[in-house]
C-alpha cells in the first residue's frame, strides 16, 4: 500500500508507526480551494493507495481515480439497523439550514447539533437554540455563490438530538468489519486518552459492526456509556478521524492489508 499523508499533529503519529513497520510514507500539503497535493505525488499503483489528513482528500482520491483512496462512509443516521441503538435517535430532529429560522422554536433549549453527512462542516456541539438559529441565519445571509467550498450551505442537512449525559466514550477502529483498535478519550466531562475499553462496550460495538456489515471497508465508530446505558454516538471517515490512544501500528497492519492482492 502506498501511503499518502497530510502534515497534521495525528499524522505526524501515524508516520512514527509506519517508520517502525518499515512501511514508505509520503508528506504533501493541500492547495487550498484547489485540493490539489503539493508536491504531487507519484502514484506507483492506482488500485494500492491510502490518504490520512483532512476530509477533503476524498475529492484528489475521486479525481485520480486512487483506491482505496479515502474511505467514505454513509450517513450513520441513515442506517437503520442502527436506529435501536442511537443515542436519542428516535427523538432527532432533521433540518436543512434553510429551514431552522421558521422550524426551531426560541425556547431556550439545549440541542446536540451536527451534520447528517460526514462531511466536517461544522463539529458536533451542544448550542443553545438561540445560538442555532443565529448560525442559520449568519449562513442564510449569504449568497450561495459566496460559501466556500467545505463550509456550510442554505441546503446542508443537520441533526439535532437531546443532549444527554455522558459517562464514558470511547472511538473504535473497524476495518473489515473487525475491530481492530480502541481508544478511551472522554471521561465525563474531562477529555482524557487512554488505550482502554469496558468489556461490556467493546461486545457492544462488535454487535453493532455486526449488525450493520460491510457498511464501509474501513471506518471509525464512536460509542459511549450513559446513565441509560451504552449507545452509539456516531461514525466517522478513519481516513479524518483524530487518532486517540489507538495502537496505530494495529491499525496501519490492517489497513495496509487491504491494499495487498487476494
Amino acid at each position: 500500500m502506498q501511503w499518502v499523508l497530510q502534515d497534521f499533529e495525528d499524522t505526524r503519529k501515524l508516520a512514527v508507526a509506519l517508520d517502525a513497520l518499515s512501511l514508505p510514507f509520503t508528506w504533501h500539503k493541500v492547495v487550498p480551494f484547489v485540493g490539489d497535493l503539493q508536491p504531487e505525488p507519484v502514484i506507483m499503483d492506482t488500485r494500492a493507495v491510502v490518504l490520512f489528513g483532512s476530509y477533503t482528500l476524498w475529492r484528489y482520491a475521486e479525481a485520480k481515480g486512487l483506491e482505496p483512496g479515502v474511505f467514505r462512509i454513509r450517513p450513520f443516521v441513515r442506517e437503520m439497523p442502527w436506529h435501536p441503538f442511537l443515542l436519542n435517535g428516535a427523538d432527532a430532529l432533521f433540518l436543512t439550514l434553510r429551514d431552522i429560522p421558521g422550524a426551531l422554536p426560541d425556547d431556550g433549549r439545549d440541542w446536540f447539533l451536527r451534520p447528517v453527512e460526514d462531511s466536517k462542516e461544522e463539529p458536533g456541539r451542544v448550542r443553545r437554540a438561540d445560538e442555532v438559529i443565529a448560525l442559520a441565519r449568519k449562513v442564510l445571509a449569504l449568497g450561495e455563490e459566496e460559501i466556500p467550498r467545505g463550509a456550510l450551505r442554505h441546503d446542508t442537512e443537520l441533526m439535532l438530538t437531546r443532549p444527554a449525559r455522558i459517562e464514558k466514550e470511547w472511538r473504535l477502529w473497524v476495518v473489515e468489519d473487525r475491530i481492530v483498535t480502541y481508544s478511551l478519550y472522554k471521561e465525563g466531562a474531562r477529555v482524557v486518552y487512554r488505550s482502554e475499553i469496558d468489556g461490556d462496550a467493546l461486545e457492544f460495538a462488535r454487535e453493532l459492526v455486526a449488525a450493520n456489515p460491510a457498511y464501509a471497508r474501513a471506518y471509525v465508530i464512536d460509542i459511549c456509556r450513559t446513565d441509560g446505558g451504552l449507545r452509539m454516538l456516531e461514525t466517522n471517515c478513519i481516513n479524518a478521524a483524530g487518532f486517540y490512544a489507538a495502537d496505530l501500528q494495529k491499525l496501519v497492519i490492517a489497513v495496509d492489508g487491504l491494499g495487498k492482492p487476494v
